[in-house]
């Protein structure tokens, strides 16, 4: 797989969009329930796309046809990964998050080699090594004896969940079930494409909000800032990223692209940054050369 200037940008989009996600999920987790969260998110995100897909809503036989695949997708890709992540954000660290993050080239390559049958390859085994390298220098800040003082807590098992439904999400992108294949399914264009997930991630989603609800009631605090959060999750991290990744990864494979998921953690780092005034330091320009070492390595035919 050559590594081509588009199919990188594709595939970078994606994880920077996603650190904003992370950062603006931390920001109003006092101010929205987890579960809420993602399912005001998705159902924006369902309005903003409807215009694009109105030939699909018009025609939901097609969809509906080819539920088990779909609602798979949906229910991993939307309804599990991202409110997990919120989740985990109202339990765990900052860093234990990124921290568990950091494990998806692991776990796109075990996922591929268990139920897909692909063995990973010496190359793709050192470029997850140097990726890896390269996030624990973030976390560490510069200083290997940081991570040491890490300790997990049971939040941090909904991160690890949620890593590993996104790496089976990403595996069902790359290698679609039966009805969804090319030339087995209708021909979509990329926003219907997306709609045909998101008519049951938000169905998922709406489910998981209700039961939140139910069992432990919390007020949503409305402000300005709130639905500026709400607006920017439903356009960037949903419907932008979502396009790009799906492109990138029936391109490049899941394998590959879970390499570029380790550039969240740094993103989410320069961000956060430049939300508290502070310049990157040296540690981040170390860290996206042994991560972006890790993508070249992995890549190489």
């Amino acid at each position: 797989m050559k590594l081509t200037p588009r199919l990188a940008l594709l595939l970078t989009l994606p994880p920077l969009l996603w650190a904003g996600n992370a950062v603006v999920g931390r920001l109003v987790r006092d101010a929205i329930p987890p579960m809420t969260l993602n399912a005001l998110r998705w159902g924006l995100a369902f309005l903003l796309l409807a215009p694009l897909a109105w030939p699909l809503l018009r025609r939901p036989g097609e969809a509906l046809k080819r539920w088990r695949g779909l609602a798979w997708l949906g229910l991993l890709g939307m309804g599990c990964y991202n409110a997990l992540q919120y989740l985990a954000l109202h339990t765990s660290s900052p860093l234990n998050v990124t921290l568990i993050t950091a494990s998806m080239p692991v776990w796109m390559l075990g996922v591929g080699a268990l139920f897909y049958g692909v063995r990973p390859k010496p190359r793709q085994l050192a470029g997850a090594v140097l990726s890896l390298l390269g996030v624990a220098l973030v976390i560490a800040r510069g200083d290997p004896a940081a991570l040491l003082a890490v300790h997990f807590v049971p939040g941090d098992l909904l991160m690890l969940v949620a890593i590993f439904t996104w790496a089976i999400y990403s595996w069902m992108l790359a290698r679609p079930a039966p009805g969804l294949r090319p030339g087995e399914r209708p021909d979509w264009n990329w926003a219907e494409s997306l709609m045909a997930q998101l008519m049951f991630g938000v169905v998922f989603s709406a489910v998981s909000a209700g039961v939140e609800q139910a069992v432990a009631p919390a007020a949503i605090h409305w402000s300005p800032t709130l639905l500026a959060v709400l607006a920017y999750v439903a356009i960037g991290p949903s419907l932008i990223a979502y396009r790009c990744w799906g492109l990138g990864v029936a391109e490049a494979g899941p394998a590959l692209a879970g390499f570029f998921v380790n550039l969240t953690p740094l993103f989410a780092a320069v961000i956060s940054a430049a939300v508290l005034g502070q310049m990157p330091a040296w540690y981040h320009g170390a860290a996206f050369v042994l991560i972006a070492a890790g993508i070249v390595v992995s890549s190489r035919a």
